[in-house]
């Protein structure tokens, strides 16, 4: 299947031939979908912390920050705002002239409360001579749009959300990379450092670095702490194979096989090399100003509380374990942890001898952690939060995203239908296990996970294969617990006049 050529190019990849046989056989079968026991709820594997134990919870993660941990926010970066602006590039490309739609007659009615404006209006000039407040007058709308999104102007059809003005303050508007440097200030500091850690393409990685070099040394002085920023890429190695629609490997003009990334799943990897106790995940566009970052702090806090209270009862029975002579009733005491606090159920395991069920307990304790933040369900797209059943038969709390879900089965739409809380992307990771040694994270990835998609290239359609999610099957082999957490600590950017929001207007 493969000649010289293509071998050359896939050792400069990094990915074996049984990688991409494998990834072939995927896009042609396809990905099973998964057995669903619930959507999860308060009454059925959600936490909702009482105000007690909220406070208690904070103590907690102020306590774990104190013993000197190595505390990392790792924020995902790479993606294009180019879908922000999709009703501007279409305003470019329509036959109307003058704004029409609701969105395009918001989005000039309230030019001046956007963050970006200043840079806006002195790119009008230097590109049209006059000011976008003058442009509008003349009727010149698609010029304002120009010069926001064209590379001569202020290319943010190009950039990245995390490089674009977001949010005003009176002496300076601040982009999502800032406000990742101030949340990390504020709850995710050890040894008075903050570690942050962006993934990043490789086209975009110098802007970052340049906007960091800029801003850092006035961040450190405001919260009087040293910052380390990193960067890492997607891996090449973790590109996926593109397909014809008949399911053989789809090559270019020039005959050379056709690989895209493989998603954010990809990420697992990037995640793994870091060398960190605790991993705060957050994506780049959920950000608020400082006046309504009060609530994102404590709850961030709070969830992080209760992974290393969690964590360290998980510590303790695996180094109980270790001692030897655990009697039936600390047995029974940590299947009740297992199924409570991390809402897994292994059938039969009251029927196992001592032995199998010491296996099964060191099996599912010795794993990474996870909690996750989910609000209530208020009509947004994505996944949500269920109790999925596992390979081995077991059943625990997974992320799962519909297309993951058998539209053709009642029950299962019926769950996803009435799901009560939906996944905003808001994790605190632990990542070492309890003798101090870092987990190799793509060990409890579910490769049956994956995504189809078609796509094309140059006119011509292919099958496009996503690895498992970062927090779908790319966690799904982690210990697990879902947090109910406020709506308010979720504030996306998804179009450009989301920004008009209050949320980003504070």
């Amino acid at each position: 299947m493969f000649s010289s050529e293509d071998r050359k190019q896939l050792a400069q990849k990094g990915i074996s031939e049984q990688q991409v046989e494998h990834q072939l056989t995927q896009l042609r079968q396809g990905f099973p979908y998964l057995r669903l026991r619930a959507a999860a709820s308060i009454d059925n594997g959600i936490l909702s912390p009482s105000d007690t134990e909220v406070q208690a919870f904070v103590e907690a993660w102020e306590a774990y920050k104190s013993e000197g941990h190595h505390i990392t926010k790792f924020v995902p970066a790479s993606g294009a705002a180019s879908r922000m602006f999709k009703n501007l590039f279409e305003f470019l490309d329509g036959d109307h002239a003058e704004p029409q739609t609701d969105f395009e007659k918001t989005f000039f009615a309230r030019l001046h409360d956007f963050a970006f404006f200043p840079a806006l209006d002195d790119a009008c000039v230097v590109l049209f001579g006059s000011g976008a407040d003058d442009l509008v007058a003349e009727g010149r709308h698609r010029d304002v749009v120009r010069a926001l999104l064209d590379e001569d102007g202020l290319g943010y059809g190009q950039l990245p959300k995390g490089l674009l003005q977001f949010h005003t303050y009176p002496d300076s508007a601040r982009t999502p990379l800032e406000e990742h440097l101030v949340e990390a200030a504020l709850y995710a500091t050890s040894d008075g450092r903050a570690d942050v850690h962006f993934t990043v393409s490789t086209e975009h990685r110098e802007l970052f670095e340049e906007l960091v070099e800029r801003v850092l040394p006035e961040y450190e002085k405001q919260f009087g702490i040293h910052y380390n920023v990193s960067f890492s890429e997607q891996k090449p190695s973790t590109d996926t194979i593109a397909a014809t629609l008949d399911g053989e490997p789809f090559r270019t003009d020039d005959g050379r096989l056709l690989f895209r990334p493989g998603g954010h799943g990809a990420l697992i990897q990037n995640l793994s090399d870091l060398d960190s106790d605790i991993l705060f995940i957050k994506n780049i566009d959920n950000v608020v100003p400082d006046s309504l970052k009060p609530a994102t702090t404590l709850w961030k806090q709070v969830i992080a509380g209760i992974l290393v209270t969690f964590q360290r009862q998980a510590f303790n029975y695996l180094r109980r374990l270790d001692e030897g002579g655990v009697g039936r009733a600390e047995l029974d005491e940590m299947c009740q942890f297992l199924r409570r606090e991390l809402a897994t159920e292994v059938p039969g395991i009251g029927e196992l001898s001592q032995e199998e069920l010491i296996n099964t307990l060191r099996h599912k304790l010795n794993r990474p952690m996870r909690v996750c933040g989910m609000v209530r369900n208020v009509g947004e797209p994505g996944g949500g939060p269920f109790l999925a059943f596992n390979s081995d038969g077991s059943v625990s709390p997974q992320i799962l995203e519909s297309s993951q879900i058998d539209t053709h089965n009642p029950a299962y739409m019926a769950m996803f239908q009435g799901g009560t809380h939906f996944n905003p992307v808001d994790l605190v990771c632990a990542t070492r296990d309890y003798q101090g040694n870092r987990f190799d994270l793509p060990r409890y990835v579910d490769p049956a996970t994956g995504f189809i998609s078609s796509k094309s290239k140059n006119g011509r359609e292919l099958k496009a294969l996503e690895l498992p999610g970062l927090w779908n099957g790319a966690m799904s082999d982690w210990s697990t617990i879902f947090v109910e957490v406020p709506l308010e600590t979720f504030n996306p950017v998804k179009t450009v006049n989301d920004l008009l929001r209050p949320q980003h207007q504070s």
